[in-house]
C-alpha cells in the first residue's frame, strides 16, 4: 500500500468561493491527508453557513499523515486581516491570502506535503492592496527560483500548456523567442514523463498566426522561431507534431494523435478546453519542485455563501494531486 500523502490546500479570496469548496470536499473521504492553510475562523464560518459541519483541528506535522474522514479537516492557521464577508472584496486581507502561498510554499519547499493545490484567488484586489500578483503560475515560479515553469491545463481527452500565460496580447510574440519555447517545450516533455508516465510524449505545437503563419505570408514566427525549435528537438528524439493552424488543431483527429497540446498563448488555447469541461478541469504547473494543482476557474464572488458553487474543479485538482504523487510503478 502507498503511504498517505499530506496535501495542502489554500482557500484563496476569503470574499470567494474557495472557502466554501473547500468545506464542500472536506465532507468526503479521501486516500490523502487533506490541509488547510487558512484563517479557522473563516473557514468555520462558511461551513456554518452552508449547513455544513466541520470539525477544525491544528496540525501538527510531527504526527503520521492519515487518510482524510468527512467532515473533519486538519488547517495551519494563517490569521485575516480583516473579517470577511460573502461577495464583498477587502485589500485588507489581500496580504493574508498572500501568506497562505508564501508559506504553503515554505512547507513542499521542506518537503512536509507531497503537493499544493490552490483554490482562486482575486488578483485585482491583490494588486490594489499595493501587491505586485499577476497570477499563482509567475508567483510560485519566483518563490522556487524555478527560471521558467509551464501552465498546464488538463481535462480527461485533452491537455493545454501555454507558452505564454498572463501576457496582453500585444507583448506575446517578443515573448516567444527560441530558449524559451526548447526550455517549455523540454519542461512539458519531462514532466508528462515523470509525472503521468508517459515515456514517449507527443506534443502537438500550435503555430502563433492564422494557418500557422501561411508560409511567413500572415507572419514569420512560425519560420523563424518555432520551426528551428522543432526540428532541433526533433532531431533529439522528441515526438512533436506542428506547427498546426490553431483553428483547426483542437478535433478528435489531431488530439487522438497526441498526448498534449502546446499553445502560444492563453487565449488561443483554454478556450477550446473550457468548452469541453468547463468547471471540471484542472491547472497545472509544470516544472516546480512540488506538484501544484489547481481549479480551471475565478473566485465567483456571486456564488459566495449561497451554496450554490460547484466544487467539481477542485475535486478534481484533488484527485490529479493524488495521482501525480503516487509513487512509480
Amino acid at each position: 500500500m502507498s503511504p498517505c500523502q499530506r496535501i495542502l490546500i489554500t482557500p484563496g479570496e476569503p470574499a470567494g468561493i474557495g472557502p466554501d469548496i473547500v468545506a464542500m470536499v472536506a465532507h468526503n473521504d479521501w486516500d490523502a491527508e487533506l490541509i488547510a492553510v487558512a484563517d479557522p475562523s473563516l473557514l468555520q464560518s462558511r461551513a456554518a453557513m452552508l449547513k455544513l459541519p466541520l470539525t477544525l483541528r491544528e496540525l501538527d506535522l510531527a504526527d503520521a499523515p492519515m487518510p482524510h474522514r468527512a467532515g473533519t479537516l486538519p488547517v495551519i492557521p494563517v490569521t485575516m486581516g480583516a473579517t470577511s464577508r460573502p461577495g464583498v472584496l477587502t485589500p485588507d486581507n489581500a496580504p493574508y491570502v498572500m501568506q497562505t502561498l508564501e508559506r504553503s510554499v515554505e512547507l513542499c519547499q521542506q518537503g512536509v506535503t507531497a503537493a499544493l493545490v490552490t483554490a482562486p484567488v482575486q488578483k485585482s484586489i491583490i494588486n490594489e492592496a499595493g501587491i505586485a500578483f499577476t497570477g499563482h503560475t509567475e508567483f510560485l515560479a519566483e518563490k522556487t527560483r524555478c527560471y521558467r515553469v509551464v501552465m498546464m491545463l488538463a481535462t480527461p481527452g485533452m491537455r493545454v500548456a501555454l507558452v505564454t500565460t498572463h501576457l496582453p496580447l500585444a507583448d506575446v510574440s517578443r515573448a516567444i523567442t527560441r530558449p524559451v519555447l526548447h526550455e517549455t517545450l523540454t519542461i512539458m516533455a519531462s514532466e508528462l514523463r515523470a509525472r503521468f508516465a508517459l515515456n514517449r510524449p507527443r506534443i502537438a505545437v500550435l503555430g502563433l498566426n492564422p494557418h500557422a503563419g501561411e508560409s511567413g505570408h500572415l507572419g514569420r514566427e512560425e519560420i523563424e522561431t518555432i520551426v528551428p525549435v522543432l526540428d532541433e528537438l526533433r532531431a533529439g528524439g522528441m515526438q512533436l507534431l506542428g506547427p498546426l493552424p490553431a483553428d483547426t488543431a483542437f478535433n478528435p483527429k489531431v488530439l487522438d494523435q497526441c498526448d498534449a497540446v502546446l499553445a502560444m498563448y492563453h487565449d488561443q488555447g483554454l478556450p477550446a478546453l473550457k468548452q469541453a469541461s468547463f468547471g471540471k478541469a484542472v491547472n497545472i504547473t509544470l516544472g516546480l519542485p512540488f506538484v501544484r494543482t489547481s481549479v480551471d476557474h475565478g473566485t465567483a464572488l456571486d456564488l459566495a455563501g449561497s451554496g450554490d458553487a460547484d466544487c467539481s474543479s477542485l475535486k478534481a485538482a484533488l484527485l490529479q494531486a493524488i495521482t501525480m504523487t503516487l509513487p512509480a510503478p
